[in-house]
């Protein structure tokens, strides 16, 4: 049986801790299999630091499932990390980016189920000369690289009560209206639907669209982007078969009773969305990609560099993203076309 690839993340930071972490939680969480594409003598350290009885079984892929139960499988990279905790240093970069394309490529080639990604630090990799804004870029431009498929990524915020979708993401709050255009909402609308159908299994998704200024813009009186940009797209949506709906006020899209109303909502920048999500499962929210031929999913937190090394990283994000990645993948393996 395949096991669920695990990128170990930034060196420096707590993605090494919450891998062990979970594995110690494997029998009580009912964990899915999965190995850590690491440096083994830094995992190895990093267990003894902060003071957790893990044996380190250096594996293939194909090998992770039968060792699970006793001890954390770790694929071995190339690339050595040097890296203290809460001090990324020259083998950050490499080892992080290292990582994730080992992950992608045993997905690919059908040795592992998905990718779980631990966090990376992008000012680190910034300063070695990455080139691309962000993981998850990279791991679209890996899927156009090694299969040739020309992805749109789709960040969506996952726990079992709420999903949601920023349309705009890590940008100036001042850029959001120029950057936002039907065409966007409309394709960012279309990918979530195709893998809430294809990977979640929900046959009929609902979309509740926000909008972008107070009450929805109260028809032009509070802006005028509802009426010139979101609401075409909603209807273009609907139009193309989507239970798409909006634009909606924002501040009454999150409470239970409209929760219920929706399959996930569409939010037009960044803390609209993350807002909702943060507060109602601070610890338990995944980051999932939609729009890649492979499922990848990431805890919904970064680094956390002041408390790497030190026992105290709260692995819960990290195993509700282990266990999604894996109903994912078994609703919807790997695929050769984008969505």
């Amino acid at each position: 049986m395949r096991a669920l690839a695990l990128t170990i993340g930034e060196p420096a930071g707590i993605g090494c801790d919450i891998a062990l972490a979970a594995w110690r939680l494997r029998r009580e969480q009912y964990l899915p299999a999965f190995y850590l594409v690491a440096d083994p003598a830094h995992v190895a350290a990093r267990a003894r630091r902060i003071g957790l009885s893990v044996a380190v079984d250096v594996v293939t892929p194909e090998e992770a499932s039968a060792c699970f139960d006793t001890a954390l499988p770790v694929v071995p990279l190339e690339e050595t990390a040097t890296a203290e905790p809460g001090h990324p240093d020259g083998s950050s970069a490499a080892v992080s980016l290292a990582s994730i394309r080992r992950a992608v490529c045993d997905v690919i080639d059908g040795r592992a189920t998905a990718i779980v990604t631990n966090p990376i630090a992008k000012s680190v990799l910034y300063r070695a000369g990455f080139a691309d804004p962000g993981h998850t870029e990279y791991l679209a431009r890996l899927a156009r690289d090694l299969m040739g498929v020309a992805a749109m990524p789709v960040m969506m915020l996952w726990c079992e009560d709420l999903a949601v979708v920023p349309v705009t993401i890590h940008v100036p709050l001042r850029e959001v209206p120029a950057l936002l255009t039907a065409d966007l909402i409309y394709e960012t609308g279309r990918i979530v639907a195709h893998d809430l159908i294809e990977r979640f299994g929900i046959p009929a998704p609902r979309l509740a669209i926000a909008g972008l200024n107070p009450h929805a813009g109260e028809d032009g009186l509070i802006g005028d982007e509802e009426l010139r940009v979101i609401r075409p797209a909603v209807a273009r949506l609907a139009a193309s078969g989507i239970a798409a709906r909006g634009p909606l006020p924002a501040d009454t899209l999150f409470h239970a009773a409209a929760r219920r109303s929706y399959d996930a909502a569409l939010c037009m920048y960044h803390d609209q969305a993350l807002v909702a999500i943060k507060t109602l499962a601070f610890d338990e929210a995944v980051n999932v990609t939609l729009g890649l031929p492979f499922v990848r999913t990431s805890p919904d937190h970064g680094t956390a560099f002041d408390i790497a090394g030190t026992g105290r990283a709260n692995p819960a994000s990290l195993i509700a993203s282990l266990k999604l990645a894996a109903r994912l993948a078994a609703q919807a393996p790997v695929s050769l076309s984008a969505a």
